[in-house]
């Protein structure tokens, strides 16, 4: 399909598409000097990648003021939701967390040369990290399903919104996870990936 047409489907503005062109652009110069993404997903970066990332926007309640993204790494999700937040919402505050130094460093190049004003990076580990009135979280490729449910847990709260995507072995980490913890789940499509989903997770508490 033609990206212009699956960009519109998706519900991307000009701006926003101008935006994400250019954060591609940054992503391609910085995984040419280090490894961000493999080589053969940046051919297809905007189906792999961004548009993957994007449809996480439809789940981001209207009322939301604080997103902390979890293991950000090349800035998936995370900064895709930061340039689409940016124009849809501007009172959300974006928090990136990212343990390994140099990549931190790449995010904060393209938060300044994107103008995202309403992202923070902070280069630590999930477990160090803490925060207030978290409305949802979000992690894409970081862990599994049982080590997730436990950064989040500690980053947020049950009234805290979870979206990961998760791809076709979503179903046997659900059971895993399930025999530590108790949380609502609502598994939607994923409109990119034929075998992946998205999971909505609400009401995260520690099984005792």
């Amino acid at each position: 399909m033609n990206l212009e047409i699956e960009v519109k489907n998706a519900g991307i503005s000009e701006a926003e598409f101008a935006k994400l062109q250019k954060f591609a652009a940054l992503l391609g110069e910085w995984n040419s000097k280090m490894n961000l993404v493999s080589k053969n997903s940046m051919l297809d970066v905007w189906s792999r990648h961004i548009l993957d990332s994007a449809q996480l926007i439809n789940y981001i309640p209207e009322s939301a003021k604080h997103l902390v993204d979890i293991g950000s790494g090349a800035g998936f999700p995370g900064i895709v939701l930061a340039i689409l937040l940016a124009q849809r919402n501007t009172s959300v505050k974006i928090t990136l967390i990212e343990s390994i130094t140099k990549k931190t460093v790449y995010l904060k190049d393209v938060c300044e040369k994107l103008e995202l004003k309403n992202v923070e990076v902070i280069n630590n580990r999930v477990e160090n990290t803490v925060f207030k009135d978290v409305d949802v979280i979000t992690a894409r490729a970081v862990a599994l399903l049982d080590v997730l449910c436990g950064y989040a847990a500690h980053v947020g709260s049950p009234k805290t919104k979870m979206l990961f995507l998760k791809g076709q072995k979503w179903a046997e980490e659900d059971t895993q996870a399930a025999e530590h913890w108790k949380y609502d789940l609502t598994v939607y499509p994923n409109k990119q990936c034929v075998d992946g989903v998205v999971l909505e997770m609400t009401n995260l508490r520690k099984k005792r």
